[in-house]
């Protein structure tokens, strides 16, 4: 592949002051809930702007544990259903019901009548994801329509690292929110997630609950229906490594993304999809709407076989109230999330792309669509 959909990123430098830090640990055996979590969560926390910072396995558990920790068992969430299936899957996994809600198509994020059409007497939350990095401008809309209504405000952060909106940083506007650490994040520790939160309450119960309910780490007293859902040493090595350059990161995607947005309108059949005002985009992923009637397989495979370009992953292809293993919980359509989730598509971006890189993706892509 000439130009892959997305790349990793550990400097050389950095490589070896990993292999150092990882000897120490396999010297003294600290092996989990060591020094290096510790240092990590302390350094995300400043960086986001919040009290607390726990670090666990997973982007996954990082939704699921505060989950719990509202006791969400048998009331609803309101889910949007433009996101991956991490986010209803922790939901039923709290021993919570999911209610999808349809998206608004200027940001991909939850479309706030439709929340304000699906509470319920059982509703007792809202979930928002703030999709490829874009922090809605309806979040202070969101904030009190979820104040007005009582119902606790949960940000699925996984593509937000280093995101803002009018100079708030992602995951601080709610009660809790979640980050991811996988390998495609704007930073990674290989596996691995961390929630925030400026509630002590919140952050108590999470240390509980991700270390098997545990009243402590010396103890087998339990206190809670807890998981192993630790992050490891290893992996908070990698995590701090990376963390070190989230704003280099973020700087160089944003370098590539510009290119793009000013040559995209050029191009016949596609049009960039503009970051609102005041909003901070990471640029986890870039994304561009193709006009209707565009076949999106039938593109990507062209640029794939013929110009080697490789296009990542949608946000997403298919909304969660399609997916086989949610149809049960939903029955209707949601029109504004059905349709983005068909005509966008997310082009190249990482911290290792070249100028010249972004620009070959878009004469590519310019013919491509010609081509087709």
């Amino acid at each position: 592949m000439k130009m892959p959909a997305a790349q990793i990123y550990f400097p050389d430098e950095d490589k070896r002051e990993i292999l150092c830090q990882l000897e120490e640990i396999l010297t003294t055996g600290q092996l989990t809930l060591g020094k290096y979590g510790k240092e990590l969560e302390e350094r995300f926390a400043k960086y986001v702007g919040s009290q607390y910072a726990i670090a666990v396995n997973s982007g996954t558990s990082a939704i699921e544990i505060p989950l719990r920790v509202f006791g969400v068992e048998g009331k609803e969430v309101l889910v949007p259903t433009n996101t991956f299936f991490a986010t209803p899957a922790a939901v039923l996994h709290a021993g919570g019901k999911v209610r999808f809600v349809d998206a608004d198509p200027e940001t991909f994020s939850v479309d706030v009548d439709s929340l304000r059409h699906s509470v319920t007497k059982d509703t007792v939350g809202v979930i928002v994801v703030h999709i490829a990095g874009i922090v809605t401008p309806d979040m202070p809309a969101i904030q009190a329509f979820c104040q007005e209504c009582g119902l606790f405000l949960f940000e699925d952060a996984a593509h937000a690292h280093g995101s803002s909106l009018n100079g708030q940083m992602a995951g601080t506007f709610g009660q809790a929110a979640s980050f991811s650490f996988y390998p495609t994040k704007v930073m990674t520790s290989g596996e691995g997630g961390m929630i925030c939160t400026n509630d002590p309450h919140v952050y108590e119960e999470s240390l509980i609950y991700r270390d098997q309910g545990k009243a402590g780490f010396l103890t087998n007293f339990h206190t809670r229906l807890g998981y192993n859902w630790r992050l490891s040493e290893l992996h908070a090595i990698l995590g701090l490594s990376q963390f070190k350059r989230i704003d280099e990161f973020i700087a160089a995607r944003s370098r590539i993304a510009k290119i793009y947005d000013q040559g995209l309108p050029d191009i016949p059949g596609i049009r960039p999809l503009p970051i609102p005002a005041g909003c901070r985009s990471n640029y986890y992923k870039y994304l561009a709407m193709l006009e209707p009637g565009i076949d999106r397989s039938r593109l990507k495979k062209h640029l794939r076989d013929k110009y080697r370009v490789g296009l990542s992953g949608e946000v997403y292809e298919v909304p969660c109230h399609q997916q086989p293993v949610f149809t049960s919980y939903f029955n209707g359509q949601l029109p504004k999330a059905e349709d983005l989730c068909k005509r966008h598509i997310c082009l190249p971006i990482s911290a290792k792309m070249t100028d010249e890189q972004a620009y070959y993706v878009l004469d590519s892509l310019e013919r491509a669509l010609s081509e087709i």
